[in-house]
């Protein structure tokens, strides 16, 4: 990929002093595209955070040309920045055509392509604008209120459809006017804090005319609702949809609020009639099934006869398979069209037939686009050590698709329809770092679990991997606790990093891990002390056998429910591991559940509340927390967390460590008062990864005992 230098060289020069721009006057720097030498081909976390992040793509109608969104990090100015590009459907010709130093997003190909509609802040919120396709002729469109987070104009593009927060609840200087600096907050309800905010504006679909030059007033359809459309904590525009016709607007909402919301996850896909402004729930009143787990993510189909969406079943199982319905609009009559693939959809398209949808998903551990037609006839198009992450239509003959593996950043590809599936690269964003770095072997491997069943792990070696010699070697423990352990790439838990550090590591897809089953994965559900935890300790003896892996220098790490499983095997691992890390994992289960904000969560998966004294499962959960067998503890533990977690307290955290150091073993803590279930800030990111692998050579290469 060539970008202007030029531009680039110009727009930070520009932003050195501070920037003039469409007349708003900004300190903040331009951060561009970021160079970085590697020294010996090992990955730093520095060279992570250089790295450019593709995010949303659009075509444009004719199929010629595609608008993204990179991202880029600086280190130094503890700041990340998003920038649109421009490029032909091959690739070429790839043009960068923002150099503001206020992020844009969203673009969105319109008035039969000659102009990119987007969002940024330029004018001090984020609102929505156009540009022409070479970047010039910047012009704001809305004037709204409160931050645009989404949009969608209509088919014709008179109207367009956006996302915006609303006031939820009441503020104390609602009750008290004349407490209006007061910081307390009264509750009396459930779901105050979700994710990592406390819960006071909730977002809402908006309806607007557009003339072509100026969005008008916007009309709330959802007014008066205290209910949110699209969901939080990750719901976005992709949870609206418009019809063909332009006369109305599909939504996913979960109509519940409070004690309610929090032990459900029954969410509809309601149809919202423009004119009349009366709504129909497809999912109930239009069902002959009743749904009852999450619906989400509508899609007309080109003709307009169909709407599809995704759906789980089962009502408080956030972890259900995902679905492909689609619902005859004038019959009512809904068929699942992806029942013979036994995971779940994670992303869909509808083919311009309105006969076939293609689609991404899970099984043996890697993510490829599959299509199906209305009869559920479902076929693999792609293959390959890959994930394959998102899909949509290019052309008639094409799909565009975002690919990435343990060994490879993300990039956009096409994949031909009609040339055996042809897949071809047309993004290079982060080539002059790869081309510098030394990668690891990645190898899928087969371990007999306790009960005889097969169970597949990624081994990921040390760069420059010498069989004769010996390693430490690090068991990778997945969150979720029903997240795939795919070809993932991330920027912090990165096992190519961890390889470069000199480690082997290995990630098993234990019991609880979708693509392999529904068995397979339900098997976690009240059950966490049980195969998924025999599990680990399979896949870490199995490849402890191997003559080049050190007995003496085994370490464990994991974030989320990889967190408990740390803190849980803190306490039965029988000496195997000389250092343990949990980040964000919960370490007191009664505690936990009193203390998330998602109830149905832990009731699935742990049965219930602690003190249902007569339910045999909840009991077998509970006897399973962590902190019961803290008197076991005897290796080093580093704990992380982020205080504006309230999905899992900080609390778990401390507690750990407390607990530790009390027992005399020894300990750390990281503790990031700003950040939350991840760690979003660049600085703290290197932080992160300097501390991980510090502990780590502490106790896996540097102590004496280990020599």
């Amino acid at each position: 990929m060539k970008t202007s230098l030029m531009t680039m060289t110009a727009a930070v020069m520009l932003a050195a002093s501070g920037q003039t721009y469409a007349g708003v006057q900004t300190d903040k720097p331009f951060i561009g595209k970021q160079e970085i030498t590697i020294k010996d081909g090992r990955l730093t976390p520095e060279a992570l955070w250089a790295m450019g992040r593709i995010g949303s793509t659009n075509v444009s109608p004719d199929g010629k040309r595609i608008a993204y969104t990179v991202s880029y990090y600086s280190v130094k100015e503890n700041a990340s920045h998003t920038v649109i590009y421009v490029m032909n459907a091959d690739g070429t010709g790839n043009t960068m055509l923002t150099t503001s130093a206020t992020s844009e997003n969203s673009p969105t190909w319109i008035k039969n392509g000659t102009k990119i509609a987007f969002l940024t802040s330029e004018s001090g919120s984020s609102q929505l604008w156009e540009m022409n396709p070479d970047g010039s002729g910047r012009k704001q469109l809305s004037a709204h209120p409160s931050d645009i987070e989404g949009f969608q104009f209509s088919p014709d593009e008179n109207k367009v459809l956006f996302i915006a927060q609303v006031k939820y609840g009441e503020r104390t200087s609602d009750l008290y006017p004349d407490l209006d600096k007061a910081s307390g907050r009264v509750i009396d309800d459930l779901m105050y804090k979700h994710w990592d905010e406390w819960v006071e504006t909730i977002p809402h679909p908006f309806i607007a005319s557009f003339d072509g030059n100026q969005v008008g007033d916007a009309t709330d359809i959802l007014a008066g609702e205290p209910y949110e459309s699209p969901m939080k904590p990750f719901g976005g525009i992709e949870q609206l949809a418009w019809s063909n016709d332009g006369k109305q607007i599909a939504y996913t909402c979960r109509k519940k609020n409070g004690k309610e919301y929090a032990v459900s996850t029954d969410s509809d896909i309601y149809l919202y009639d423009i004119n009349t402004k009366q709504t129909r729930n497809l999912c109930k009143e239009d069902a002959i099934d009743k749904n009852l787990g999450y619906d989400t993510n509508p899609q007309f189909s080109p003709d307009g006869k169909h709407i599809a969406w995704q759906s789980m079943e089962r009502d408080g199982y956030e972890s259900d398979r995902n679905r492909l319905c689609v619902m005859n609009l004038d019959s009512g009559e809904k068929i699942y069209v992806t029942e013979t693939f036994q995971s779940g959809v994670d992303s869909y398209c509808w083919a311009p037939d309105s006969e076939t949808l293609y689609f991404t998903g899970v099984w043996h551990a890697t993510s490829m686009i599959h299509s199906t037609n209305l009869k559920g006839e479902v076929k693999q198009l792609t293959e390959g050590m890959y994930d394959y992450t998102s899909v949509s239509m290019l052309n008639d003959k094409q799909l565009l698709t975002m690919r990435h593996s343990l060994s490879e950043a993300d990039e956009l590809f096409t994949v031909d329809l009609k040339e055996k599936h042809k897949v071809t690269r047309i993004t290079t964003e982060n080539d002059h770092i790869f081309g510098q770095l030394k990668k690891g072997k990645v190898e899928p491997r087969w371990t007999k679990t306790v009960d005889g069943k097969d169970m597949l792990s990624w081994v990921v070696y040390p760069t420059d991997f010498d069989p004769s010699k010996k390693y430490p070697t690090l068991l990778f423990c997945e969150g979720g606790p029903q997240s795939p352990v795919s070809q993932f790439w991330s920027y912090r838990w990165n096992l190519q990093i961890m390889a470069a550090n000199g480690y082997i590591v290995i990630a098993p897809n234990r019991r609880g891990l979708p693509g392999f089953g529904m068995e397979w994965l339900e098997e976690i559900s009240t059950n966490y002390g049980g195969h998924c935890m025999d599990d680990y300790l399979s896949a870490i003896d199995d490849i402890a056998q191997e003559p080049y892996v050190d007995k003496e220098r085994l370490g464990c790490v994991g974030a989320s429910f990889g967190g408990y499983s740390v803190y849980w095997l803190a306490g039965h691992h029988n000496k195997r591991f000389k250092a343990f890390i949990a980040h964000d994992g919960f370490f007191n289960m009664e505690q936990q559940y009193l203390e998330t904000e998602e109830l149905w969560f832990t009731n699935w998966d742990l049965g219930g509340p602690y003190w249902d004294k007569q339910n045999p499962a909840v009991q077998r959960s509970y006897a399973n927390s962590p902190h019961l067998f803290v008197d076991k503890w005897d290796t080093p533990i580093l704990c992380i967390h982020g205080e504006k977690d309230y999905r899992i307290l900080a609390s778990q955290g401390m507690a750990a460590f407390n607990a530790a150091k009390l027992r005399g073993v020894p300990a750390e803590l990281l503790i990031f008062p700003d950040e939350n279930h991840w760690v979003l800030k660049p600085q703290n990111g290197v932080l992160w990864q300097r501390i991980f692998f510090r502990w780590l050579d502490k106790w896996l290469k540097n102590n004496p005992r280990n020599k």
